[in-house]
């Protein structure tokens, strides 16, 4: 009985030990399963610094898709590719090759994008409308060709090769532009001019034209519309003189000026001292005609500060020329003192300042009076390529002559920049004048420091005298008489006297402070070195200066190969090798060569004054430049009534009394030579 109850028992005691150990097989495989489940735990601390390193690779790498999109370069994942160890096929030389041409893509990219920026910026800051009369504009008058004269070059002069006349223009340096250019003549016997003129020329130590004269009175004989830029003291005035007279002689023997005709001709100036001294290079010249049996020819004068009648007084016998400032001629235009009927020449000398922002509805006005179309000029040393782009919607097939680059500073000038403090300049400036002889030009800023010095100068024993905007006309005109006949040494003055003026012998201009943009300090500097002498240009400098108008400084020192001083020196404007791209050098809108226009200081403070409500940046009326005694106060809306009231009144009151007699020489089929030309 027991051995049968133990053999009962031991299969169950099996059975159990064989459920313990399938109990317990699957205990471990359930414990092998959570072990491969295990998540160690990470503290929130690295799980957040985790994150936001995944959150700023996605960053990184939508920007350099953006920018790979943007430039058009190759995408930057073939640069990954590239095994950056030993290559077996591909020589060290090879791979350094191949990386130098990905970086300089790279950068020629990034010098398309500044360069379709600067476009944008350009476009922007455009004038939208045509530089032309409300009347043309209103009726959408057009011309297609340029006024027809009778002057024509001498027969050998056309009968040479278009190669030919390309290697006198590369021999003076001349660059132009523009369709059907006329030939350059080499002397001014070969352009036709009387003998009187040509003797005139030789008393004045003329003997040959300079290159912006061997292109430019040719392309003006020839009725062309033209943008002459040339350095200070090229000659430009002579430019527009000589041919205007000319085509007044060829007016008055064809038909004599009756009372109160005219002018025929109008040249237009930013400052009376620039118009009195254009007004008498005329007078010089039409009286040597004069001597030699030719007609009289009229030329009038108006400008601020002289009395109304005294100038009406020539304009009543019938003027042929007439030389004026904005303000003056717009007041006698609206009192209709003068009339544009018969005005067929349009000069505008130092243009770019005319065209500015201040200007440019004063030219507008005045362009409303004219009556059909006109040969229109523009002369200027510095000129920026947006003032170019917009003074060429005033003109008919335009030719742009260029001598140097525009605004560039003139070779003959030694330039010389030295840091004095504030509080030294005065000493200091007694210093500076023993450098040269007299006479001696200084130029300052503020018309107050311009009395500190002349005030200073004069204790010190010193023979000067002092002009600027505050001074009534008559002590002007007397200063400049003075300084230039020799009586006194030193002439102290604004910026109105940096403009054209051409003063005999200066061998020394000193600058008392730097001016706020670099093309009135080439303007300034431009008083020496005329004609082809030499002359000294001394300019102080110091922390109060504008660190962008140094750079621009810097940038035409270099360019003229003068030396730069330490403080200079150390001056930097970030990538140099951007300012020069585009074919271009410098801003387009100022023409500093120290910045590009996405950096230009002025157009800056242009858009921050508009931004601010200001009407306009300059002065309104045209007189802040000429000088009269309102300073540019006059509001905009007495240049806009003018207009109506042009516009009202048909254009005037006056009816051009002999429209077709009084026509080009072209239309008269006049003689191909001036009257009183010889040879």
């Amino acid at each position: 009985m027991r051995a049968a109850k133990m053999e009962e028992s031991e299969p169950e005691r099996k059975r159990v030990r064989t459920d313990e150990a399938g109990a317990a097989g699957s205990r471990s495989e359930a414990e092998d399963e959570d072990d491969e489940d295990y998540v160690p735990y990470v503290p929130l601390r690295q799980r957040r610094q985790l994150l936001l390193q995944k959150l700023l690779q996605r960053r990184r790498k939508g920007a350099a898709e953006e920018e790979q999109q943007d430039s058009g370069s190759e995408p930057r994942g073939d640069e990954d590719d590239i095994p950056l160890g030993p290559q077996s096929n591909v020589s060290l030389l090879d791979q350094h090759q191949h990386l130098k041409e990905k970086a300089e893509a790279r950068k020629e990219s990034a010098k398309e994008k500044q360069l379709k920026e600067e476009e944008k910026i350009l476009e922007s800051v455009a004038e939208g409308r045509a530089l032309m009369s409300v009347k043309e504009m209103a009726k959408g008058i057009t011309y297609d060709d340029p006024i027809k004269t009778s002057w024509t070059p001498p027969r050998y002069v056309l009968s040479m090769s278009e190669e030919r006349h390309e290697r006198v223009r590369k021999k003076y340096h001349i660059l132009v532009e523009g369709d059907g250019i006329p030939p350059p003549i080499k002397s001014f016997k070969e352009m036709k001019f009387p003998a009187a003129i040509l003797r005139g020329l030789k008393k004045k130590g003329i003997h040959h034209p300079t290159p912006i004269q061997i292109q430019g009175i040719p392309t003006i004989l020839s009725g062309r519309d033209m943008i002459g830029i040339a350095f200070t003291g090229s000659g430009k005035t002579l430019v527009f003189t000589l041919p205007v007279i000319m085509f007044c002689l060829e007016q008055e023997k064809r038909l004599p000026f009756s009372k109160r005709e005219g002018p025929y001709g109008l040249i237009i100036c930013p400052s009376r001292e620039l118009a009195r001294q254009t007004h008498g290079i005329l007078e010089y010249y039409c009286r040597l005609l004069q001597e030699d049996s030719s007609p009289l020819l009229r030329c009038a004068l108006c400008i601020g500060g002289m009395s109304v009648k005294e100038q009406m007084e020539t304009i009543r016998h019938g003027v042929h020329m007439m030389v004026a400032t904005p303000g003056r001629l717009m007041d006698l235009l609206q009192k209709k003192m003068v009339s544009l009927d018969i005005c067929r020449y349009l000069a505008l000398d130092e243009a770019d300042r005319m065209i500015d922002m201040g200007f440019e509805g004063d030219i507008r006005t005045i362009f409303s009076y004219f009556k059909g179309q006109r040969q229109t000029l523009l002369f200027s040393a510095t000129m920026p390529k947006k003032i170019q782009n917009f003074a060429k919607s005033a003109l008919v097939k335009p030719v742009t002559i260029n001598v140097g680059r525009a605004g560039a500073a003139s070779l003959d000038v030694i330039q010389e920049v030295e840091y004095v403090k504030e509080e030294a300049k005065m000493v200091y400036l007694l210093e500076c004048l023993q450098k040269t002889p007299p006479p001696v030009l200084i130029f300052a800023e503020k018309k107050a420091d311009v009395d500190a010095i002349h005030e200073y100068l004069l204790l010190k024993g010193v023979e000067a005298v002092a002009i600027h905007g505050g001074k009534d006309q008559e002590e002007r005109t007397k200063a400049i008489e003075a300084f230039r006949e020799g009586k006194k040494d030193v002439l102290v003055a604004t910026d109105v006297a940096s403009k054209g003026l051409d003063f005999p012998a200066i061998q020394h201009v000193i600058n008392y402070d730097m001016p706020e943009e670099i093309e009135n300090y080439v303007h300034r500097i431009g008083r020496t070195g005329r004609s082809g002498n030499t002359g000294i240009a001394t300019t102080f400098i110091n922390k109060a200066c504008d660190e962008s108008v140094l750079m621009d400084l810097k940038a035409l020192l270099l360019e003229a190969k003068q030396k730069v001083p330490p403080v200079l020196q150390v001056l930097h404007c970030g990538d140099e090798s951007m300012l020069d791209i585009g074919g271009e050098r410098g801003c387009a809108f100022c023409g500093g060569l120290g910045h590009r226009i996405t950096d230009c200081p002025k157009l800056e403070a242009m858009q921050t004054k508009q931004a601010l409500g200001v009407a306009a940046l300059g002065p309104s009326c045209g007189h802040g430049a000429c000088g009269d005694p309102c300073q540019g106060r006059h509001p905009l809306p007495a240049a806009r009534q003018v207009r109506q009231e042009v516009l009202a009144e048909g254009m005037g009151s006056a009816v051009c009394r002999r429209p077709i007699r009084r026509g080009t020489a072209g239309e008269l089929g006049g003689p191909g030579r001036w009257p009183g030309a010889r040879g």
